[in-house]
């Protein structure tokens, strides 16, 4: 055998090769600098705004910005890809307004707003899927035309005026609370809802086994772990902010319905993209779509579907935002789309494809969320806002590219 044919065994780190300074600098600084961004940017706002961490602000949150969300799960599916949608907020409006039609103009029940909605949203994702997937037009291209397309169908289906109000079950879909399953009782001098206080308990309980189920598993086939002090802080410290975030809300209206709706998602898509042969094709198709190719990875499937699961879920978006508005504008929507890729990148997704991770879209999503908020409630003016948001999105993709080029010269 030759020299050239010797693979040297590179021994595998364990948690025990770690010094808790060296896991510290390598793993969680390194990996999860947006998460630390994030409670940076919740203690300035704390800090800057005494009404930030109210419970009728944090309430407020969760209302106003669902909906980005959403549209960053999709999306974050269609970056990993090397792709791009520009048109999900002209899909939001569209099928905001074909909900309004069938519900206020029909005269139809909620729920068939509902449906209607997410089936043209599934709709315009296999048209958009078939020109990029099947035709191979540049995903640019394709939902470039689209949001043209799409905000000119809006404006049609609702005749060119707003149309509301929803009200009933369809309003309480993003404006509804969970309140009264149990009585409330007083805690540090506050009168608190029990159920959301539960629902954030167990959601705790639920985050804490699940990470030590994995941690378990790393240490099964010998792979790096935190030290266990590190470790048990990690899951005290998101304990601690989670229940937190639950005993201010508990104050207020009780839990949000569209609070237990997003959190299904996120959990749902986190399988999917973590656990799913779909996920790791998409992020295969997007790591080295060559390779992807002659590993037998059926790219214009898996990129038709990762569309289709786009506009299904600017459908789910669309009927989020119509809820919350009470109704639907022609004008609906303007914007999103920018908000749902900035979620993206700033979370850590690469501008080249084959990295991102549902967790820091989310994370991501909330940064723009409460900074928005932030600067709602300093009352900085209309034109600054967008401002702030460009350069914050910009400075994240800029660490991005730096971060590689790092990463790429130690290599």
């Amino acid at each position: 055998m030759s020299a050239v044919d010797v693979k040297p065994t590179v021994p595998v780190k364990q948690a025990e090769s770690l010094s808790f300074g060296q896991y510290l600098i390598e793993n969680v600084v390194r990996r999860n600098g947006i998460l630390m961004a994030f409670v940076v940017v919740i203690i300035v706002l704390a800090i800057w705004q005494d009404k930030f961490l109210s419970p009728p602000n944090l309430t407020n949150l969760v209302l106003q910005y669902s909906y980005i969300l959403v549209l960053a799960l999709g999306m974050l599916m269609v970056i990993v890809l090397a792709q791009i949608d520009l048109s999900v907020g002209s899909v939001v409006a569209f099928t905001g307004a074909v909900a309004a039609v069938v519900v206020l103009k029909m005269h139809m029940p909620w729920y068939m707003g509902v449906i209607a909605a997410v089936f043209c949203g599934i709709l315009v994702g296999a048209w958009q899927g078939f020109w990029v997937a099947v035709v191979g037009i540049p995903g640019f291209v394709v939902t470039l035309g689209g949001q043209l397309i799409f905000r000119g169908l809006a404006q049609m289906v609702l005749n060119y005026n707003s149309l509301s109000p929803f009200g009933g079950n369809y309003y309480n879909i993003s404006n509804g609370f969970i309140k009264g399953v149990f009585p409330s009782i007083e805690l540090f001098g506050k009168n608190c809802d029990v159920f959301t206080i539960v629902v954030f308990a167990i959601a705790v309980v639920g985050y804490a086994v699940s990470q030590w189920r994995a941690r378990m598993g790393r240490l099964q086939y010998k792979q790096e772990v935190a030290p266990p002090l590190l470790f048990i802080g990690q899951i005290v410290l998101v304990a601690v902010v989670a229940l937190f975030y639950g005993f201010q809300i508990s104050q207020n209206r009780g839990l949000p319905i569209i609070l237990i709706i997003l959190a299904v998602f996120i959990m749902v898509y986190g399988v999917v993209m973590g656990s799913s042969s779909f996920g790791r094709n998409i992020y295969a198709i997007g790591g080295n779509l060559l390779a992807a190719q002659l590993s037998g990875v059926k790219v214009k499937w898996i990129t038709f579907w990762a569309f289709v699961n786009m506009g299904f879920l600017a459908g789910v978006a669309g009927v989020i935002f119509s809820a919350r508005m009470n109704g639907a504008q022609p004008a609906a929507g303007v914007g999103m789309e920018l908000d749902a890729i900035a979620a993206c990148f700033i979370g850590g997704a690469s501008t080249t494809g084959g990295i991102g991770r549902i967790a820091g879209a989310m994370v991501g999503g909330l940064i723009m969320a409460v900074i928005s908020n932030g600067m709602q409630l300093a009352g900085l003016s209309q034109g600054l806002q967008p401002i702030i948001k460009g350069l914050i999105l910009t400075l994240a993709v800029a660490f991005d590219l730096w971060n590689k080029r790092r990463t790429s010269v130690a290599a």
